[in-house]
């Protein structure tokens, strides 16, 4: 008995110790990500939502349409899902400093917070989430990390009630750095 209570007392200790990721973390690892510039223009998104268990329940395309005025990136998000349901989101973002930002849509609850070094994004909010005829609160925590020929990976966990319900994984890509990659020892000028 002994023994179990300070086998239980290591493992605590240990894990008390450790923390999850920090943007912070990623300081100085290229390509740097700044998504007033990544997402300025025309962007298109790949994703797909797991539940808990590991079942893929949702597939989707989205076409972004970003602009950036020098204080405010606006991203509308057009969703295309593979059951043939379609949806909008238009996101306002403002950049508070070097590293921080925050965010609102409509069916976002409060503020969405960010947090930038590096590669590297940490994305949090609260998101109202029609499932079926029911409206789900759940919390996002995103994380983006920009990739060489401007890709953006995007894996974001979903929770509510502190209890993750699923995981969401999206590929970003630039039209133009798609064709460019393409055209890459082709013997043809990208333009």
């Amino acid at each position: 008995m002994v023994l179990l209570r300070s086998l239980a007392a290591a493992l605590l200790f240990l894990t008390a110790g450790c923390s999850g990721m920090k943007a912070e973390d990623f300081e100085g690892r290229e390509p740097r990500l700044l998504i007033e510039d990544y997402f300025a223009g025309d962007t298109r998104a790949w994703g797909l939502f797991e539940d808990r268990f590991g079942t893929l329940r949702r597939e989707f395309v989205v076409d972004i349409a970003g602009t950036w005025d020098g204080e405010t990136l606006t991203l509308v998000e057009d969703f295309a899902y593979a059951d043939g349901e379609t949806d909008q989101r238009i996101w306002t973002i403002r950049k508070l400093d070097d590293h921080r930002y925050e965010g609102t849509a409509d069916d976002v609850i409060g503020k969405a917070e960010g947090v930038s070094y590096g590669n590297a994004l940490n994305w949090r909010y609260t998101l109202a989430l029609k499932v079926g005829d029911s409206v789900w609160n759940v919390r996002f925590d995103d994380w983006m990390f920009l990739q060489r020929d401007d890709v953006l990976v995007n894996r974001a966990r979903v929770s509510k009630f502190g209890i993750e319900i699923g995981e969401v994984t999206i590929f970003f890509r630039k039209p133009d750095a798609r064709n460019s990659v393409a055209l890459e020892g082709s013997g043809i000028a990208a333009e």
